[in-house]
């Protein structure tokens, strides 16, 4: 993608550069010590994230095309030296030279496979500052080897005391959410944000008019489709059903309209309700309004979901869908930013959340200046490079690109308000 950030250009190359001619080893069974095992589906395909297909429960090939390495991402909070060593497997008799590089350094190694599992060690490597490395393996000179499966990273030496790394299977980036404080004695008939994506990576989804029974946003497909999205729940176990077959039809939510080249459909799998989306090239560093509606309809509400169309300089009805078992107005209200494909999850997502405002019953508008920093369990312990934080008088979200530091969950951040509230002409039905 255009504006993606690659991960090499983030992490600090801090290790002493050495090199070495190939050198020809006997492969010797895996041994087990106390070690720093990585097993190699943890880690991403570059530079085609989709080369080869990754799977805890399958042989990882990562090397059937030329030029294609393994990497995986670590943090070190200690200096010194850094045995490295990766178990593979290839079929007896093949040969060939694998290349481990860490930061400016790189070591080739010369291994004859057996058809069994073997170790192959690169020897040292000195890491010289603390933070984020990468270690890469590839076929030396840029070479594919489709038969040779790579099953770990094995780390051993004093750098690797306490070093992280994501174990699971899971390579996601973690999600990050902003949550807004608002009185829950007051009625919310409209929710309006701002969000201008600093990054785009396919898979990346920002949220950005959340609320109790539905999400908006806008969201990178793949690098020639983009979508602007909105979905509400259904009622009851909407929210956590899989199949909407297990839903009864009592509980539905249901289409009302929808707006001039928009698919309108259901969906599972999250949860359960109404989806619609409209393909649209939303331009990354540009601003894409949101506004989402409640009218109150007896014991239901309809949602609906508006979006500032750039080239039109108007208001667009996304759709509007009937909630089920509802009657209440806009609560919960939160914004989010979603890695949901993990093959690329080593690459940064960024937004900026600008303006936020809040419409009650009356007609008046009310600014949101405060929201609370929170993430999936995936930031718990797998993956910490996790951020919220104040930029360019708005809020942020970032996740991933395994970069230093990060925000612990429940934090606040307060931006200075603007004091202006949005003008706004909706579309008539």
């Amino acid at each position: 993608m255009n504006s993606s950030l690659l991960v090499a250009a983030l992490l600090t190359l801090a290790v002493a550069p050495t090199r070495s001619a190939p050198t020809p080893v006997a492969p010797s069974p895996a041994v087990s010590r106390t070690e720093l095992r990585v097993p190699a589906y943890t880690a991403y395909l570059l530079p085609d994230a989709d080369a080869a297909r990754v799977s805890a429960t399958r042989p990882l090939l990562p090397f059937g095309k030329a030029g294609a390495s393994l990497a995986w991402f670590g943090q070190f909070v200690t200096t010194g030296p850094l045995d490295v060593a990766v178990t593979v497997q290839l079929p007896a008799g093949d040969q060939r030279t694998l290349r481990l590089t860490m930061g400016r350094a790189h070591r080739d190694v010369a291994v004859t496979g057996t058809g069994a599992e073997s170790r192959v060690a690169f020897g040292a490597f000195t890491v010289a500052d603390t933070g984020y490395q990468r270690l890469e393996l590839a076929v030396a000179g840029g070479g594919a080897a489709p038969a040779l499966a790579v099953n770990a990273l094995v780390l051993d030496g004093v750098a690797s005391t306490q070093a992280h790394f994501n174990l699971e299977a899971r390579r996601n980036a973690a999600s990050v959410h902003l949550r807004y404080p608002v009185d829950s004695t007051l009625t919310v008939t409209g929710f309006y944000t701002e969000v201008t994506a600093v990054d785009d990576p396919v898979t990346t989804y920002y949220m950005a008019t959340g609320f109790a029974r539905g999400y908006f946003g806008m969201q990178v497909n793949s690098p020639t489709e983009r979508r602007i999205i909105f979905s509400v729940w259904d009622a009851a176990s909407g929210t956590t059903a899989k199949d909407r077959s297990t839903v009864a039809e009592e509980n539905f939510t249901k289409l009302v309209s929808k707006g001039d080249g928009v698919v309108a459909d259901v969906f599972g799998n999250e949860g359960t309700g109404g989806h619609s989306h409209l393909v649209y090239p939303w331009k990354t560093g540009s601003t894409q309004k949101f506004f989402v509606t409640a009218a109150l309809d007896g014991d239901a509400t309809v949602y609906s979901g508006y979006w500032y169309h750039p080239d039109h300089h108007a208001w667009q009805l996304i759709a509007s869908f009937r909630a089920a078992k509802d009657g209440q107005g806009l609560r919960r209200l939160y914004s989010f930013s979603e890695n949901f494909g993990g093959n690329n999850g080593h690459l940064r997502r960024k937004a900026l959340y600008g303006s936020q405002w809040i419409r009650l019953a009356d007609g008046t508008w009310r600014e949101l200046t405060t929201a609370t920093f929170s993430h999936d369990v995936t930031g718990k312990a797998d993956r910490l490079d996790r951020f919220m934080g104040v930029e360019n008088g708005g809020f942020f979200l970032s996740h991933g690109g395994f970069v230093p530091g990060f925000t612990t969950s429940g934090t606040a951040f307060t931006r200075a308000a603007r004091g202006v509230p949005p003008q706004i002409t909706l579309p008539e039905r």
